[in-house]
């Protein structure tokens, strides 16, 4: 058995879907008994490479006065690793929508579509028609599955909204951002999607930024004042999910969001800013106040363990490593890794590992360069020391031209100064403001195109090792769970995908019918 997945012969939807399906199955039917799971979280770390791993780690381990190098991070302790391959069907540097749509459908995708297939044509609403996908999401939701989705992007931005949303543009994220023609094609933008969500009754649990999204422009923000909302049709969808679950609750601070984890039976909505999130180190200066994305992990944990007897699925993004990265902030990229891997290691402990699978990994990398020769201990967002005679940090590394540089530098971005070099007698490239040296300019830096590390525990982890397609990862949750792979089958069409007009039309059966096949 040759365990290989290469892209299917002919690209489409279903080739995707039945090699990857197919890997999963081959690999768990090999001898030795893989138990299934109760609940599966995914955690999806925007722009987490293998760089941004290893310094992360050293900077943990320096924040407690270490040296760091023989530091681990929580997921990093993880018993089953390997590489997923992460370009889109039309780039080899790829984007969030495309790579979280490979890894909730099974399905690879272009740059900038959501849950839609790669015959689907980029921001045009009719090719997209008859090419919706069914997520990761939807299915658990049939399989009787509690559900959340957790980020500290905005909740409509391209990871989260590919578990949720269909669409052919990732920035349709209120009705403003949309085409008129679009708009005439039936098309609905990703907010309203979201509010509108019905399968299994619809999102358990909802947290996140993007309040914009979801109110009219003449509404103020409850925390901003000279902030308005964006939709244009007068819409406030928060009113309206309030409506759509009277027994639910919307939270848009921190004090408000502990209130209702307290004692709360229905829905939870949390809008925590208007646009992103707080970065993890700015978060304490957020006057209203929002939860860390531990606590909101924590939160749902136990709000979800109490919803139903078949499990839950949960989503958590950690996004903002993403943001941070594009602005060559490399300290605030390093402070949100230690943040999502603190999530991560709450989940662990709040779950049985014997009946939870996790699985810990990137939509995408950045191009972050750790080089330099530096020290044991040097500081890791600082200037390169070489070792002394003794291995300390010593003298300073310098370049062709006698002046002094960091370890850490990006590809390209912002942080490039038009050929200048930073006076580092006058600047601290520790200082968490500071802009790491970039050597192209763009306004904001590019993705990378290398694969992302993958790591897993618990029942199915077993199945991922080696190298593989992104689009992998869905099947390895899917079939760990027992709800599951008969939902997926029940929804498939002739060519064996799940068609998304099976679960518009009568996805029928209940989760109890389905468990009992």
């Amino acid at each position: 058995m040759s365990f290989v997945f290469a892209a299917p012969a002919e690209e489409t939807a279903a080739g995707w879907y039945r090699d990857g399906q197919a890997l999963i199955s081959e690999r768990r039917s090999m001898p030795g008994e893989i138990p299934e799971a109760r609940n599966l979280i995914l955690f999806v770390g925007d722009g987490l490479s293998f760089s941004t791993v290893a310094a992360a780690r050293i900077l943990e381990g320096q924040k407690r006065g270490e040296s760091g190098e023989t530091n681990l991070l929580y997921f990093e302790t993880f018993p089953h690793t390997a590489f997923s391959k992460t370009y889109n069907t039309n780039r080899q540097s790829p984007d969030s929508a495309g790579t979280m749509t490979a890894m909730v459908t099974g399905v690879k995708t272009f740059a900038g579509a959501l849950s839609v297939d790669q015959h689907a044509r980029y921001g045009d609403c009719e090719s997209a028609q008859g090419r919706e996908l069914v997520t990761l999401l939807d299915i658990a939701a049939l399989g009787g599955l509690a559900t959340g989705v957790v980020t500290n992007t905005r909740i409509t931005h391209a990871t989260p909204a590919a578990l949720f949303a269909r669409s052919p543009h990732r920035r349709w994220e209120s009705n403003a951002g949309m085409p008129q023609a679009a708009h005439e094609a039936g098309c609905r933008d990703i907010a309203r999607q979201l509010v509108e969500y019905d399968i299994g009754g619809g999102i358990d649990v909802v947290l996140g930024g993007g309040r914009r999204a979801f109110m009219p422009l003449e509404a103020s923000d409850p925390e901003y004042p000279a902030i308005r909302g964006l939709r244009t049709e007068g819409s406030n969808l928060i009113e309206e999910w309030q409506e759509r679950h009277p027994d639910g609750q919307y939270v848009w601070n921190l004090e408000q969001f502990r209130e209702a984890v307290s004692d709360l039976d229905g829905p939870l909505l949390g809008l925590f800013e208007p646009s992103h999130m707080q970065y993890e180190h700015d978060r304490a200066n957020d006057e209203a106040g929002e939860p860390s994305l531990t606590e909101m992990t924590r939160e749902s944990i136990a709000l979800l363990s109490e919803r139903s007897d078949e499990g839950f699925f949960l989503m958590v993004e950690g996004g903002r490593i993403d943001h941070a990265h594009h602005a060559n902030n490399a300290y605030r990229a390093l402070t949100e890794t230690i943040e999502f891997s603190r999530a991560i290691e709450a989940a662990h402990e709040m779950t049985d590992p014997a009946d939870t699978l996790i699985v810990v990994t990137a939509d995408h990398g950045h191009a972050m360069v750790f080089a330099g020769y530096p020290a044991r201990g040097n500081p890791i967002t600082g200037l390169v020391r070489r070792p002394d005679v003794n291995g300390n940090p010593g003298e300073l590394q310098l370049d062709n031209d006698g002046r002094p540089m960091t370890t850490l530098r990006y590809f390209d971005g912002p942080g490039y100064r038009g050929g200048d070099r930073p006076d580092y007698e006058d600047i601290d490239p520790t200082d968490p403001d500071f802009r790491q040296e970039a050597t192209i300019g763009l306004r904001s830096a590019t993705h990378s195109g290398e694969d992302v590390p993958v790591y897993a525990t618990g029942p199915g982890a077993e199945v991922l090792h080696g190298v593989f397609e992104q689009n992998v990862i869905f099947h390895a949750l899917l079939q760990a769970h027992p709800n599951l792979a008969p939902v997926a089958e029940q929804l498939a069409d002739d060519d064996g995908l799940p068609a998304w007009q099976q679960v518009l039309g009568d996805p029928a059966e209940d989760a109890d019918a389905r468990s009992d096949d």
